[in-house]
């Protein structure tokens, strides 16, 4: 099975995939900070840190809003929302297979009678 990959859904769950990301968006949902001011916060160089807003900026997550000489990051609400129902799908999706897995080894199975290969019973 080929998954064609490169979507929105790709990007969000890209650009979630790493911690510092997913700090960096906590700390703009509260308000405005330049990416100076969150690179502060971490122990890498400022480069580093605007690349991890770049990744969060294609996925939509937040937006930058130069002023002066500033970059403002913010994030964007409804791009986070999206992130959160494309992971309940996921969960959804998951919490279906684990279901009917479950269902189905709960199911008696004797291996003299029972044959895993055609599914019928001996008699």
């Amino acid at each position: 099975m080929v998954v064609q990959s490169g979507g929105t859904t790709d990007r969000l769950l890209h650009a979630l995939a790493d911690g510092t990301r997913r700090d960096i968006l906590r700390r703009s949902v509260r308000g405005e900070l330049s990416v100076s001011q969150l690179a502060e916060a971490y122990p890498m160089s400022f480069a580093a840190v605007q690349k991890h807003v770049a990744v969060l900026e294609r996925a939509g997550l937040v937006t930058k809003e130069r002023r002066g000489k500033e970059q403002l990051v913010r994030t964007d609400p409804d791009a986070v929302r999206l992130a959160r129902l494309a992971l309940e799908e996921l969960e959804a999706t998951w919490r279906g297979r684990v279901d009917r897995m479950s269902q189905v080894l709960s199911q008696s199975f004797d291996p003299v009678k029972d044959t895993p290969n055609d599914g019928r019973r001996e008699e």
